[in-house]
């Protein structure tokens, strides 16, 4: 049997600030690779070069990556502010009906960081620019100084809820997570069921309510070292199950 094929989300970027290009980082193909088993894809998101038809009819599954720009808060119904950083509006185009598109097909589809953001804006829901100014919040930014391994190092627990989905992944209700991320959930959208929390009450872990197949995102970096981590190998180990499952 042939590998199973996971389209892995492009996201814009300049290089040297004139060359537009669309990237992802090569932790998240490595995970895809290792862990899975399955052949990782990167796929654009530029307007015009893709449909959303044909990204459903081409992959066994879906990986939306990390990026550094944000989702447009028009997206939830927000004003643009300085706080919410830079955007990708291409990503946006593709990745929210994308979500619902893979939900409603049946096609297994894992959402880290930013993609975790896309779920819930996809379904209705809202986010907040800067976590940290929130009362009683920690700064669940990455580290701006030191080696990749101490910026991706291990941060806070994460607590999940009995009997739910991940708990069923990880085999305990608590995990220790890495953290990278500036935004976050506020409200949570129409069909997101959040089952995992940082320390700080910040969501951390959710899945799409009566989804057929694996549709589930986290806010930390499984993607790190995925083929190591005790809490990122299952997570991409059920990913792989779900498509193999479903072929």
């Amino acid at each position: 049997m042939t590998r199973p094929i996971v389209g892995v989300i492009g996201s814009s970027y300049l290089v040297e600030d004139t060359y537009p290009v669309q990237f992802a980082g090569v932790s998240n193909l490595e995970a895809v690779a290792a862990v899975t088993g399955a052949l990782p894809l990167i796929f654009p998101t530029s307007a015009g070069l893709v449909d959303i038809d044909a990204l459903c009819s081409s992959f066994d599954g879906v990986l939306l990556t990390g990026a550094r720009a944000n989702v447009h808060p028009s997206e939830y119904g927000h004003d643009e502010t300085e706080a919410h950083g830079a955007f990708d509006r291409d990503r946006d185009a593709v990745a929210l009906p994308l979500i619902r598109a893979c939900v409603d097909r049946g096609i297994p589809i894992l959402g880290i960081c930013r993609g975790f953001q896309e779920f819930n804006v996809a379904y209705g829901g809202t986010l907040h620019p800067e976590i940290r100014d929130l009362d009683g919040r920690m700064n669940h930014r990455m580290p701006p100084d030191g080696t990749q391994e101490e910026k991706f190092a291990m941060r806070h627990d994460v607590k999940l809820e009995k009997g739910g989905l991940f708990e069923a992944i990880f085999g305990t209700d608590t995990i220790t997570t890495n953290s990278l991320h500036g935004q976050g959930i506020t409200e949570a959208g129409e069909r997101i069921v959040i089952e995992g929390y940082a320390t700080d009450g910040t969501p951390e872990a959710i899945h799409v309510k009566d989804a057929s197949n694996f549709a589930m995102a986290v806010q930390w970096h499984p993607e790190w070292r995925a083929d190591q981590d005790s809490v990122s190998k299952p997570l991409f180990e059920a990913f792989g199950r779900a498509m193999r499952a479903s072929r």
